[in-house]
């Protein structure tokens, strides 16, 4: 297990010539580093009576993040896992026209598969994007910059993810799906860069005034 090693460790493997962990599962983890800053915010304001407005809202944005946080964790793993079948199918031979059939219906299948995973890292880390986005109004001022910090690094697991996405829907052969799974990443990317820019310059203002 990907997550159960230590963070050296796991550097160490995204570091060597081991086909993975790669970009796909390195974002779920910045993602779920990204939601765990938040959770940290949400935790620092939980139970504080200059909060008690909000304490309710803070006790549901902690629930929905604890449960992004183990999303991305297992997302890491799964991403390792749907790159074996893609890495198979690579292999396969084509050296009749039946087997070059068979290899571009494995293939297709295996990229379309590939393509899940950062999918759901997208979606995972656009939904840890909102939750900062209410943190940063209700989330306790001494750890304003943790927002920043946590929003920033939920962008970069989105954008990272969707790189993996691109970079497979651009081998289908079936342009209609890569078009419509780009579609859905792109529609992510627009929301979720404008509104986490939007949150960090919030967070900065706040910080430099």
């Amino acid at each position: 297990m990907m997550t159960d090693k230590s963070c050296k460790e796991f550097i160490d493997v995204l570091a060597s010539a081991a086909p993975v962990p790669g970009g796909g599962g390195a974002s779920a983890l910045v993602g779920a580093i990204g939601m765990a800053l938040g959770s940290m915010v949400g935790n620092l304001t939980l139970g504080k009576k200059k909060y008690e407005s909000v304490q309710a809202d803070i006790k549901v944005i902690l629930e929905k993040a604890d449960a992004i946080q183990k999303e991305l964790m297992l997302l890491v793993e799964k991403d390792a896992e749907v790159f074996e079948p893609l890495s198979r199918a690579y292999g396969l031979p084509k050296n009749t026209e039946e087997e070059k059939r068979h290899k571009e219906k494995v293939l297709e299948e295996a990229l379309d598969l590939a393509c899940s995973v950062p999918m759901k890292i997208m979606e995972k880390s656009l939904e840890a994007i909102r939750l900062h986005e209410e943190l940063a109004q209700k989330g306790t001022a001494i750890a304003i910059s943790d927002v920043g910090v946590g929003v920033l690094f939920c962008k970069s697991a989105l954008m990272g993810a969707s790189l993996n996405v691109f970079i497979n829907t651009k081998l289908m052969k079936d342009k209609n799906r890569a078009e419509i799974l780009n579609s859905r990443a792109e529609r992510m990317i627009d929301e979720g860069v404008k509104k986490a820019d939007e949150i960090y310059q919030e967070v900065l203002g706040r910080i430099q005034r």
